[in-house]
């Protein structure tokens, strides 16, 4: 067997093939749904991976308003931010920002997966979260995905 046929790909921006997918939030689960789309926003499941490279795909998530909660996260699961100002904490459950701002909940789901640099940020700008089933993002072509499968 001779060893110096094997190469190591080591993709960098020029040779990576990013594409565009849709994903249905639709009565999906959102820590498991999120998953997936961090992996796939990652490039995890592309066979040239790259840990420090931008590699992945642009995932449009759609009807991020249908997603829902398992057991009682739904009524006791909180989300904290702070205002900036001293006592400025602020709390709210994931009924009242699922209400409110159904974006958000997906967003900071997947952004807690993806890794705290610049690659994590430049990676979380791939995302696009739609709260009803209309995205403006036809003209890119995306392709449907079933995240179900990828593993």
């Amino acid at each position: 067997m001779d060893t110096l046929s094997y190469k190591t790909v080591s993709a960098n921006k020029d040779t990576v093939n990013k594409e565009w997918v849709i994903v249905d939030a639709q009565n999906e689960v959102v820590g498991r749904l999120c998953a997936r789309i961090a992996l796939v926003l990652r490039g995890k499941h592309k066979a040239a991976y790259t840990p420090h490279v931008d590699c992945g795909d642009h995932v449009i998530v759609i009807n991020a308003d249908k997603i829902r909660f398992t057991g009682k996260k739904f009524a006791e699961k909180k989300y904290v931010r702070h205002t900036g100002y001293p006592g400025g904490q602020r709390v709210t459950t994931a009924a009242v920002l699922l209400k409110t701002k159904p974006i958000a909940v997906v967003e900071k789901a997947v952004k807690g997966m993806l890794p705290k640099n610049k690659l994590g940020a430049a990676l979380f700008r791939n995302l696009h979260v739609y709260a009803g089933g209309e995205h403006p993002h036809s003209s890119q072509q995306p392709k449907t995905i079933n995240l179900n499968i990828i593993r």
